[in-house]
């Protein structure tokens, strides 16, 4: 495999596989709040880490317990206590949770792990408070300040460093391939892949050169209990944004992040299909006695199978009611028949195209001016490769309208005509064993339906024949016929038969002047002649020394009686 392509496509999967990923981390950073939703659970944080989770007691929601428990955390901290005691007061099946005297929340049932008591909780949370509240206070001495601060500026410089060195490396030691295939590539078909290889590496590059410098951001954040509150904030802040529920469908609310999730489970439909429609051509199709055009029609079957079906799953799964879009679908439908009819014309020609077949793909077609092979019948189009290697684009209703032309349609044997013209007096036997002779030789020539040779008629210069001949691969007839002409040229020549140019012979029918004209102008071009005559006299001998010779020039009006 080329390099410059081996590259491409490690580069492609490279990105896909990047994308992936921060889909993923996006939605796991999410999952949380999401999760908290789903259980009525809220979170309590000591400077912006969280600690563990409460769930509505009695009168109080969650929210109101965690905010609480926050607070009062805070403000301990704030107060800078020389110790911290963390204690647990109370009963077995309601124990309180104290810090430094000061009430932190009460452990119910509601709060506890399956197979653990309220007390055994409240322990497994005392140890949690105790360890949070030392770091805490141990984050906050001036030794800890000044190590965070010398390791945030080492930090902040390896991250702009590696970022520098990833845009030095693509800029000087990656990007001359793009440039390097740019430069041998003098077409602009192929030079366009390299072109777009090109900006999607630099995406990328651009892309990881940022996530560097965000995640040392978020990194040297964390270092300071302030700045990673803040962090916290903003993140709590952004992604509850997300889980807000503020777009309808019919009666039932959806948010920002279902939203995207379900625009990228429709992505992920699209290239599983794409992929299924590849593996099915590629490897599977290819294993079957099918024809290319069979295997084309059921890998696109397969493609908008999988589209519909797994479109309509994950619609319902979406928790969408369609009989409440009924209305949406009928407008829909109205919109489709008056500002789309085109293309939902062309849709429904393709169908027409895959399912009736007038045309495959790998046949050899005339379409109006057009000739070339069907490289690929999409759904909206199809792409047909012509003589010049270039792919022109057809609507498919065009398939349906014209005349099309299928050379190869069920049987790919075809006729070609070539016209001869001979010079009269050309033994007509000898050119008929001339021409038969030349369409033997060529290789391309079917032996079966064999040539033929017509004697069409007598022409204005020439004796007319036309050679008959049958081959089996049309996109080639063009080169065929050129090489039987070449070969028919070398064979009349070897058979002294001429192959006559048109000519055309003048007859006079009489010698007088067909125009009269009168002596007054015969005596002006006469006096005229004379003395272009002298002029030309006098410059030559001007000019050389060489003897002059007088022309004259005389109009003589004589008529011959018939």
């Amino acid at each position: 495999m080329n390099p410059f392509f081996r590259c491409r496509y490690w580069l492609r999967q490279v990105i896909l596989v990047v994308i992936g990923a921060m889909a993923i981390a996006f939605l796991i950073a999410a999952a949380p709040i999401v999760a908290q939703d789903n259980l009525n659970r809220v979170t309590i944080f000591v400077d912006g880490r969280p600690l563990f989770e409460v769930a509505p007691a009695g009168s109080l929601t969650a929210q109101q317990r965690a905010d609480y428990a926050s607070d009062t955390l805070k403000q301990i901290i704030e107060t800078a206590p020389p110790t911290i005691d963390v204690e647990i007061a109370g009963t077995d099946n309601l124990p309180v949770i104290k810090v430094n005297g000061n009430h932190l929340l009460s452990v119910t049932s509601n709060d506890t792990l399956t197979g653990r008591s309220p007390k055994e909780q409240a322990r497994f949370w005392q140890t949690l408070v105790q360890n949070a509240m030392e770091r805490a206070f141990l984050e906050r001495t001036q030794d800890y300040i000044v190590q965070a601060v010398f390791l945030s500026v080492g930090c902040g410089l390896w991250g702009l460093i590696s970022s520098w060195g990833v845009g030095s490396l693509w800029d000087h030691q990656i990007k001359w391939l793009f440039h390097k295939k740019l430069t041998k590539s003098t077409h602009r078909y192929r030079r366009q892949p390299a072109l777009r290889a090109e900006i999607a590496g630099g995406t990328l590059i651009l892309l990881f050169r940022v996530t560097i410098l965000v995640f040392t951001l978020i990194y040297t954040s964390n270092l300071f209990p302030q700045t990673r509150q803040l962090s916290r904030q903003l993140n709590d802040t952004f992604v509850q944004s997300l889980t807000w529920e503020i777009i309808w469908v019919g009666d039932k609310p959806y948010s920002v992040l279902g939203l995207l999730t379900l625009i990228g489970l429709f992505a992920a439909l699209i290239v599983l299909a794409k992929v299924v429609k590849k593996v099915l051509r590629s490897r599977i199709l290819r294993l079957t006695n099918l024809s290319r055009p069979a295997q084309q029609t059921i890998a696109v079957i397969f493609h908008y199978g999988i589209l519909s079906i797994g479109s309509i799953v994950l619609l319902h799964l979406w928790g969408i009611d369609f009989s409440s879009l009924a209305v949406f679908f009928g407008v829909l439908g109205v919109g489709i028949g008056f500002g789309i009819q085109g293309i939902a014309k062309e849709c429904v020609s393709g169908l027409v195209l895959i399912f009736e077949r007038p045309i495959q793909v790998g046949d050899f077609v005339n379409v109006g001016e057009l000739m070339g092979t069907v490289e690929n019948i999409g759904i909206r189009s199809t792409e047909i490769l012509t003589m010049d290697q270039v792919s022109i684009i057809i609507p498919n209703s065009r398939f349906l309208e014209a005349e099309v032309v299928n050379w190869t349609h069920n049987n790919p044997v075809s006729r070609l005509k070539l016209p001869v013209g001979v010079a009269y007096g050309s033994d007509p036997i000898k050119v008929r064993s001339a021409l038969i002779e030349a369409a033997s030789q060529h290789r391309e020539i079917l032996d079966q339906p064999a040539p033929n040779v017509f004697f069409t008629g007598f022409g204005e210069n020439a004796l007319k024949f036309e050679l008959l001949v049958w081959i089996e691969d049309p996109p080639k007839q063009f080169q065929i016929k050129s090489e039987l002409y070449f070969l028919i040229e070398e064979i009349l020549r070897h058979y002294h038969v001429d192959i006559p140019f048109p000519k055309l012979d003048l007859h006079v029918r009489s010698g007088n002047f067909p125009v009269d004209v009168s002596h007054q102008l015969i005596e002006s071009l006469t006096q005229l002649s004379q003395e272009l005559t002298q002029w030309m006299a006098r410059q030559s001998h001007g000019t050389s020394h060489h003897g002059t010779s007088h022309n004259n020039v005389q109009i003589n009006n004589t008529s011959d009686n018939n």
